[in-house]
Order: C-alpha cells, then structure tokens, then sequence
C-alpha cells in the first residue's frame, strides 16, 4: 500500500507546488500590467521618502544646534552624558578610595520665583574612577541618589543597586570604590566598620594612571503641570567627610573640575547656584553640580536632536497607499466579475489569495526597504549638514529598521487584502483598514490622548506594528518621558511587528474560509 501511494503523494504535492506557482505567476503578471496598481506603488515610495525628509526638514525642537552636533560615545558606542562637578586626584595603578557622605542635599529652579528644595531622584554624590576628563571615557563609581538608594554604576549602562536598608538624604553613609587592575569593587557601609559589596565593574583595557576623587550632579527636575510634562534646571550637593586613601595616590592638591564643560543634555544650573566645590573643616568637601553620568534618551521632543526613526515619518503616508492599493487588489476582481476567470483558472481558492498575499506583500516589503533605504541616509546628511544632532544607532539597529519597515509595508498590504476579501468593497475595506493602522499611529504620537491611552492603542490596535521603527533605549536609572510622543513604544520592535502580523493573518485567514464557503 505505501509503494503504491507514496509516488501518488509525491506527484500530488509537485503539481499542488506548480500549481501554486502558476497562480502567484499569474498574480505578479496582473500587478504589474495594471498601470495604475504601479503607478500608486511608485507614489508610495515617493511619498514616504518626501514626507520623511519634509518632517525633519524643520530645526529638532531644543536641539543646540552647530555648537554640539555630536554626543559624547560611551565604551560600547552608545549616547552618552557624561557631564559633572568633579574634585579629583591622580591614582596611578591600584588604590582604594574611602569616604563618609554626610548628606545629599539639591534645590530645583520652578521658574514662579523660587526654589524647590530636596535632591531629584536619580540625583548622584558619590566616588568616581574615571579614565580621563574626557567625556564618555570609561568610568566606574558607587554613589547615594535622591531616591534610589546606593548604587553602583558604570561604562554608562550598567546600574546595580546597593543593600535594600533604608537610606536617608541627611546620613547617607559610606562609601568604598577599590580598584584592582581593570576590575573596580563597590562597597558601602552604614558605620564605616561592617562593609557590604555593592559590585564589581570590568574595564577591560583601563588605564594604568587615572582620575579618581568625589562628585556631584543631578538631571534636571522632572514636574507634572496642567500643560504636561516639563523639566527645570536643578543641582545637587553632597557633604564628604575627609576622603581615605590607600595604594598609588600622587601627592599634587586636589582639582575641581566641571567635566564637559556644562550640564549636558540633561540637566543645567539653577539661577541662582553654579557647579562647585569648597573644602570643610578637617579636610571634607562640599561638592555641587548638575547634569548625569548615563546614556542619552529621548528624541526630538526630549531635545536632544533627531533619532532615526524621526526620518521615516513618512511612512503613515506611504502606508495609505499600499493599503489602497492591496485592498483593489481583490475587491477590483469582485466589481469586474475577473474573480469567477481567476477562479475557474486556479480551481483551489485558498491558493489564489495566498498568490495574491505573496505579490501584494512582497511589493509592499520592496517599497518599504527601498524608501528606508533612501530616507535614513539623506535624512542623517541633511541633519547633520544643518548642525543638528543625530541619535546613534549600531549598524544592525539600522538594518532592522530598514528590513522592519518593509515588513511593515508588507503586513498592512496583507491585511487589506484580506478584509478586501472579506467585505468586497473597496472604499469600506481601505477606510477600516486605515484607521485600524494609521489613525491610532497618529493619535497615539501627536500627544492628542492622555499616555495611557496611546500605549493602550500601541499595544492592541495594528498599530503596535511602527513598533519596528523604533531605535531610542529606554533606562530604568535616566529620568525621562518613556511615552509615545518621545518615540518610546509599549513594545519591543519585533514584537509590535508580531501584533501586525497576526491580525493579518487573521484577516487572510478568514477570507479564505469565507471565499470557499461563498459564490465569488
């Protein structure tokens, strides 16, 4: 019995695989004879590519322009601020530095004529390694914060969080930074008796002579108003008792030093209170300054320049058209009677709308690439060429992007296929259609809805699949506005892709099922 069918299944399932190639030959073959189908996909491309340059044709909201248009680089290549008071001294080879931090004290500008006292949350006072005082090298530092308790951190990205014992602004405690080679260990203490290790950072290739000492600084003051959102200048100062040295310290004074020159892009100084230091009775310091040590968040809205995804804008506009586009795709075959022609061609049903849902997406996904392949590039030149910042982004980040939005493309072509299918007139199919993709797009990053709302839309609605686009990192330990008007989408790329592409799986699925239980 197997002898026998086992040829019969084989010379089935070639001619079911001709068969289907016959019929996405014959799919390709009515696309591209069809002028106008054509014309409207080149359209899309334009589209996408002019709206995308057109929308960041404008100066990136709070950027500062030619003066700064670069970011410092951490390590691993990342965005970086890397701005803050530092009282410093040289350490050549190993050494420990071990210090009291008597209290974390900061004050915030309001902008209504007075000051708010108390430190922000992610305010930092601490001991610091650092290769240099150059901004973005490599560094390693333990630290008490506003409201998180005390930390270890380093190489920008890194935070481990210190003993889950209470801590308090005004008796912060002890704190130890020891280096070893190119290892650096953290510890704390609440006496300055009974240490516990916070942990340890490797550097790998860190200099043999260091910058090494205390320092202050804090990200500006997060405050919720009736307009939204905003940000005021503020500082931070901590009270160091006398600082206790061991190993390779050279023997010249301790220097104060503003790192970068400024407070960087997340933070600056009140009116009234400049970066400083001033030494205290019995050798402590008062040390105050203002900025962050961590990566760089936020896109334009954040002011801190243009992010990748800031140049395919455009793509809601391109979109529309596929969407157009992949929904006459069918419903043009219903209202000229061509369906029951294809039909009687290609008997099997299901086959011919998974022929038409391999042309139309695989169409759409060229579109897509093609566009984001043009757009990034000349979007980056023109940005740059006009002394704006640029967000980096690794080159693998960049091809996802690019692939992810022709992915994005060929799901949305897809789906309008399917409910094309499924309600066989074209008007009503592109209307649901864009609304249930592009619509909550745009709400959802206009700021016309409250956050919640957005990220609910991002996360449920075909929506979720702009998700792919997105480039900007998101840090537990930067203070920020994560929401969608800053380019921060409640899902990881690929999976807001995966949203997408179940619902037009969904879609295509149920046509098929509607097409063989119904006339055509």
């Amino acid at each position: 019995m197997t002898a026998t069918l086992t040829p019969r299944l084989l010379v089935a399932r070639r001619a079911g695989r001709s068969g289907f190639l016959r019929a996405m030959h014959a799919e390709w073959t009515k696309f591209r004879t069809v002028r106008g189908w054509v014309l409207a996909m080149a359209g899309a491309l334009l589209a996408t590519i002019v709206v995308g340059l057109l929308g960041t044709a404008a100066p990136a909201p709070g950027d500062r322009g030619a003066d700064s248009a670069t970011y410092p680089r951490g390590p691993g290549g990342e965005a970086v601020n890397d701005s803050f008071y530092f009282v410093h001294r040289t350490l050549i080879g190993d050494g420990a530095l071990t210090v009291r931090l008597r209290s974390l004290t900061g004050v915030a500008d309001t902008g209504i004529g007075k000051a708010a006292q108390g430190a922000q949350p992610w305010a930092k006072a601490g001991i610091i390694v650092k290769e240099s005082l150059t901004q973005g090298s490599p560094y390693a530092a333990v630290m008490a914060t506003g409201g998180h308790g005390v930390r270890m951190q380093y190489a920008y990205t890194h935070d481990t969080a210190g003993p889950s014992g209470k801590v308090t602004q005004a008796s912060p405690g002890w704190l130890r930074l020891v280096r070893s080679g190119d290892s650096l260990t953290g510890h704390t203490s609440a006496d300055g008796s009974h240490w516990t290790r916070i942990g340890q950072a490797k550097l790998p290739g860190l200099a043999h002579t260091v910058q090494a000492g205390l320092f202050a600084t804090s990200p500006e003051a997060k405050q919720e108003t009736a307009a939204g959102t905003g940000f005021s200048p503020a500082v931070a100062t901590g009270a160091f008792g006398r600082p206790g040295l061991t190993g390779g310290w050279s023997h010249s004074p301790w220097s104060g030093t503003q790192v970068g020159g400024d407070a960087g892009t997340s933070g600056s100084y009140t009116n009234t209170t400049k970066g400083g230091f001033t030494q205290t009775e019995g050798g402590g310091f008062t040390v105050t300054g203002a900025g962050d040590i961590a990566p760089v968040v936020g896109g334009p809205a954040m002011g801190v320049g243009f992010s990748v995804e800031n140049f395919l804008v455009g793509t809601f506009a391109g979109l529309i058209v596929v969407i157009g586009v992949g929904t006459v795709f069918i419903t043009g075959e219903y209202r000229r009677g061509l369906l029951r022609t294809t039909m009687a061609a290609t008997p099997v049903r299901g086959r011919v709308l998974g022929a038409k849902a391999l042309v139309a997406g695989g169409v759409a996904f060229a579109i897509g690439l093609v566009a984001a392949a043009i757009t990034l590039p000349a979007g980056e030149r023109s940005a740059r060429g006009r002394g704006f910042r640029v967000f980096p982004v690794t080159s693998a980040t960049e091809g996802r992007v690019m692939v992810g939005t022709g992915l994005l493309c060929a799901a949305a072509a897809v789906l309008a296929l399917g409910v094309g299918a499924l309600l066989r007139r074209s008007g009503t199919a592109v209307a649901l259609v864009i609304a249930s993709i592009v619509l909550p797009f745009l709400l959802a990053t206009s700021g016309v809805l409250p956050p919640g709302v957005s990220e609910w839309l991002l996360r449920v609605t075909p929506a979720a699949g702009f998700a792919v686009q997105q480039t900007l990192p998101r840090y537990t330990q930067v203070l920020s506005v994560y929401e969608p008007t800053t380019g921060y989408y409640p899902l990881a790329p690929w999976a807001g892709l995966a949203v997408l592409c179940g619902y037009a799986a969904l879609a295509l699925g149920l046509a098929v099922w509607r097409l063989r239980g119904r006339d055509v």
